[in-house]
């Protein structure tokens, strides 16, 4: 199936937030990478925060989408553990660079981040760190802050891990959160 030329314009976007990050999204410049006119860009999107605000939209979305796919069922019909180990699964192998600067670029305004933040509200279980935690909470809170670590150092340290490697550790974290068996046996000289 064709690509809207909406989505078209939203991909656009991306490549210039991924090349120059989220200052550089002006009309001129998204129009430019999408291969249209400004008048043409601005038939779809009337103002750069609604163009900036349909970005959050569209990659919560995907992203809602494809964790969705790593849980065992419907969200509706999952325990929080299980929806946790389908973010911590999903997070490290699918967010870019360009996702992370437009989530941090919106973090403090909620309006444009209230995607993100529906997103987050669902499949992560909210943790009380004003108080000692217990083991449980402790492990499923230490998973999330790695896999969104992950995503932070892949972005920030201009360092791409390997596919093999991202997916031994977005495995090991969601055998975390799931309380699967993740330490190795010890051996006989420990």
């Amino acid at each position: 199936m064709r690509k809207s030329r909406r989505t078209e314009i939203l991909d656009a976007a991306l490549r210039v937030i991924d090349q120059n990050g989220v200052t550089s999204v002006t009309f001129e410049a998204v129009a430019e990478e999408a291969g249209l006119t400004k008048g043409g860009l601005l038939y779809h999107f009337p103002s750069r925060d609604e163009l900036l605000y349909a970005l959050n939209d569209y990659l919560s979305q995907q992203w809602e989408g494809t964790i969705q796919q790593h849980a065992p069922r419907a969200i509706d019909e999952t325990t929080p553990r299980e929806r946790l180990a389908a973010y911590v699964e999903v997070a490290p192998l699918a967010a870019s660079r360009a996702e992370l600067l437009l989530f941090l670029e919106t973090v403090n305004q909620p309006t444009m981040h209230q995607p993100w933040r529906g997103v987050m509200e669902r499949w992560t279980p909210a943790a009380d760190t004003s108080a000692e935690m217990s083991e449980d909470d402790l492990e499923m809170f230490v998973a999330r802050l790695a896999a969104d670590g992950l995503w932070l150092y892949e972005s920030l340290a201009d360092e791409e891990l390997s596919a093999p490697v991202r997916r031994q550790i977005a495995e090991r974290l969601a055998r975390m959160v799931r309380n699967e068996e993740t330490a190795a046996a010890p051996t006989s000289g420990d």
